[in-house]
């Protein structure tokens, strides 16, 4: 890398109209997220011409450059040195553009984006797991029947693995809430209390409904239910608890705030939560499980296919962030989801997009930052290789779009199941139960053989070949 980090970063500000015109900056794995006064005052040409980046763009209110992950990081820091004050988280500034539908996305994504890596960190490890406790991958039995000293390693990943996903509501209450203006630590009481092991559990109650156990308040029965794996009792329960700690902050005086504010609060949501959002939403959440489960049932082929192939443009939307919780929701309710294992496939295949571009181009800078973005995109991490190359020259996001849908339709059809998430791309297969392992290898290949087949064919079309220019192509 060419000059130093504090060469670069002046270099940004610079570019993007400097400080003055930065409302608020923030980042996430790959991006610097900006929230800006004018967005005139970029000189978009010469940023794309910076070392640093891989591509830029605008989405829900927000300019945001792809630097790549780990770098990301330092850009940030210096940024924030180099404008001599503590800028205010992006997720923090008021978003006035966007319809209700993206105003949700973006607060889904501002809810999910920080537990992510818990929940990733737990489904690798739930993955590692399985190749030590599942039989017929090395044995006819498990790896830990010939090599029992494995045994107390094996317990111990499962037991740190499972708690992301045993205390997943504590972990969304404290993101949920945080982001609705409310005290995160009352969130993690609720995601607690919505799991509490007084209840009976969702699995269990699945199973034998009529054990259920019941409170009477004033004529009404409450049934002692849990809520494991309900996402959307959680956002609801998180939204209220924050409303109303807001509004009894406003109008409960000074001196009683700190006995009365909190546990007010928690018993509004929590008798909220058992009497009307946690019955509603749980009939709305297994509601949605199953449709989607009729769906694959019915044209598991097509429905897989369509899914895989509409993917990519849903992440240029933000409206991938969606299906975070519907996984999540479907692990909770099923104990699997068949969603997971068809998104891996997307990420493969913009990520053999971006490495095809390696081949075609000529210019060095080109190649350098097709390289880097496939090699993030078969880790999991597709935006460099989506708004980086693939989206500025057209066919290779088309063509990736294609690769996925075939190897999405297998994996559907073959009804894949995945008892967690984790990282996509090359390691996704770890999420995936072993028993699907060989089908699921056959459909990686798929999706990457089908992208660099049809992006090639593409680029040599009249329609694309000019998206090649003579300075890029040498």
């Amino acid at each position: 890398m060419k000059g130093t980090l504090e060469d670069h970063a002046r270099s940004l500000l610079t570019l993007i109209g400097g400080n003055n015109n930065i409302i608020s900056m923030g980042h996430c794995l790959t991006r610097l997220r900006l929230v800006l006064h004018d967005e005139k005052l970029i000189n978009i040409p010469q940023l794309e011409k910076c070392e640093l980046v891989k591509g830029c763009f605008n989405a829900n209110g927000q300019f945001q450059i792809i630097i790549g992950p780990g770098l990301v990081d330092k850009v940030y820091e210096e940024l924030s040195r180099q404008r001599g004050n503590n800028p205010t988280p992006v997720q923090a500034a008021p978003v006035k553009r966007g319809n209700i539908l993206q105003q949700l996305i973006k607060n889904l994504a501002d809810i999910f984006i920080p537990v992510l890596p818990a929940i990733v960190a737990s489904g690798l490890l739930l993955g590692l797991n399985n190749i030590l406790v599942n039989p017929g991958l090395f044995f006819d039995d498990p790896l830990i029947k010939h090599y029992p000293s494995w045994q107390g390693v094996s317990g111990i990943i499962s037991l740190i693995a499972n708690t992301s996903f045993l205390f997943l509501p504590a972990l969304i209450g404290w993101s949920a809430v945080k982001k609705f203006g409310g005290n995160p630590v009352l969130g993690i009481v609720l995601g607690l209390l919505l799991i509490h092991p007084d209840l009976m559990s969702a699995q269990q109650f699945s199973k034998t409904p009529d054990q259920v156990q019941y409170w009477s308040i004033m004529g009404f029965a409450l049934k002692k239910v849990a809520y494991q794996g309900q996402v959307i009792t959680v956002l609801l329960c998180a939204w209220l608890l924050a409303r109303t700690e807001r509004l009894l902050a406003r109008i409960v005086p000074d001196m009683i705030q700190v006995i009365v504010v909190a546990p007010v609060t928690l018993l509004v949501t929590g008798f909220a939560a058992f009497l009307v959002i946690g019955p509603l939403t749980m009939l709305l959440g297994n509601g949605m499980t199953n449709s989607i489960l009729w769906l694959f049932e019915v044209a598991p082929g097509l429905a897989g296919g369509v899914f895989a192939f509409i993917l990519s443009p849903l992440v240029v939307t933000g409206m991938h962030h969606l299906f975070l919780g519907v996984n999540l929701q479907m692990i909770g309710t099923l104990g699997y989801t068949t969603l997971w294992p068809i998104q891996v496939m997307a990420s493969l295949a913009q990520g053999m997009g971006a490495m095809t571009i390696f081949f075609l181009v000529r210019n060095k800078k080109m190649q350098g930052v097709a390289a880097i973005a496939a090699v993030s995109a078969w880790l999991g991490v597709t935006e460099p290789a989506i708004f980086g190359v693939n989206l500025r020259y057209r066919f290779p996001f088309i063509a990736a779009m294609c690769g996925a849908g075939i190897a999405g339709s297998i994996v559907a059809s073959y009804q894949v199941k995945a008892p967690s998430i984790g990282i996509s791309g090359l390691p996704g297969f770890l999420s995936v139960s072993t028993e699907y392992w060989m089908l699921y290898f056959i459909a990686m290949g798929t999706s990457v053989f089908f992208t660099g087949l049809f992006t090639l064919l593409l680029s040599r079309t009249r329609w694309f070949r000019q998206a090649l220019s003579p300075e890029e192509a040498g």
